[in-house]
């Protein structure tokens, strides 16, 4: 497993290039492998892969949080870069890999992995190049509900001493969460999606329980829902340009979907933390 050597020199490397003339503007970095739990300080180490654009600092920066399946490298692929390339730090963290775990699908979601969201908050607090008043966490499917869990009005949020600036679920398990959001919040999910319900994403938007029922209005940040026509679960993963199927569930790329997303995504960070452009 690697350490803080990996990261070190990471660093040092995009250090060494932004002092030598010309050489800044080149390639895009590499995602650096890192560990910021060691097995030495946790019971539960945590690493990740972490990826900073070719601009100075401080940055605003994004936690990627995977789904059941795992898959944080492919993750990484498909939206770190993505994000880097739009100007925010990101740190996609692997929930499974250090506690032996190859998927969670067919089983609650493990309670040592619901605080992972903010370990990975703390680390990027820690980093010089990010601006730790402006970090949000962005997460798919199962780490959609983890994203929304870690924001809501509760125990983990509550006793978290940094804070998420905002929080971003694609196709999210909407069953469970009670809706009072300690910041802007926006759910993506698809109107054929079988396995995450649109219908209980727009009950917790509009402000009624797992039953429909009406809750006490006013508390926290509104829900802003994105519900997209035509698209099922997995609508941003290109491996199902051909259908598949997941204990029964639907799983199928949509294209045109997807860039609406990441249309979404981008206005929404951009408001909320910014982006190159905006400093404050």
């Amino acid at each position: 497993m690697a350490n803080f050597t990996g990261l070190a020199a990471f660093l040092a490397a995009l250090a060494i290039a932004s002092a030598v003339p010309g050489c800044a503007a080149a390639a895009e970095q590499p995602a650096a492998f890192v560990e910021f739990e060691s097995p030495l300080a946790s019971a539960q180490p945590l690493q990740g892969l972490l990826r900073r654009p070719e601009r100075p600092g401080p940055l605003p920066a994004v936690v990627l949080l995977h789904g059941c399946s795992g898959q944080w490298r492919e993750l990484d692929e498909r939206w770190g870069k993505r994000l880097a390339a739009w100007g925010y730090v990101t740190l996609t963290v692997d929930r499974f890999g250090p506690r032996g775990i190859s998927n969670t699908c067919t089983g609650d979601v493990p309670a040592a992995t619901v605080h992972d969201a903010y370990r990975a908050l703390s680390f990027l607090t820690r980093q010089s190049l990010v601006d730790p008043r402006r970090i949000a966490v962005v997460g798919f499917s199962q780490g959609g509900w983890l994203a929304l869990l870690s924001v809501e009005r509760g125990a983990i949020e509550v006793n978290a001493t940094e804070k998420f600036r905002a929080a971003v679920a694609f196709y999210p398990r909407c069953l469970g969460i009670k809706g009072d959001m300690t910041v802007p919040t926006l759910i993506m999910v698809g109107e054929l999606d079988d396995w995450t319900s649109a219908q209980e994403c727009r009950n917790l938007a509009q402000g009624r329980d797992d039953d429909g029922i009406s809750r006490q209005q006013g508390l926290g940040y509104p829900i802003e829902l994105i519900v997209y026509p035509g698209a099922h679960h997995d609508f941003d993963e290109p491996q199902y340009r051909i259908p598949g199927q997941l204990l029964g569930h639907h799983l199928e790329f949509n294209e045109q979907v997807r860039d609406r997303s990441i249309d979404a995504l981008k206005k929404f960070l951009y408001a909320t933390i910014g982006g190159q452009e905006k400093t404050q």
